[in-house]
């Protein structure tokens, strides 16, 4: 499993109301297409964009953007974050 968890932060949520953007914890050595395929067979949504990052605690983090607006509220919703 690549996928982690959501990153649910004040900032994390700023974005995903304004971009429609999520955040993940991910492993380390996942690459960006592996990233994109795993979101896409669990989600099965769209991956427009994804970024990622080292956080100060050395954990490596996602920032997603989907192809449809309204897909990052209901997979926050079906977590049972939103």
């Amino acid at each position: 499993m690549i996928l982690k968890h959501p990153f649910v932060t004040e900032k994390a949520t700023m974005m995903l109301e304004g971009e429609s953007k999520l955040q993940f914890i991910v492993q380390r050595d996942a690459t960006k297409q592996d990233i994109k395929r795993e979101l896409e067979s669990a989600f099965e949504q769209e991956v427009a964009n994804v970024r990622t990052m080292m956080t100060m605690k050395g954990e490596k983090k996602a920032i997603v953007t989907f192809a449809d607006a309204k897909a990052a509220e209901e997979i926050l919703s079906r977590l049972g974050i939103m």
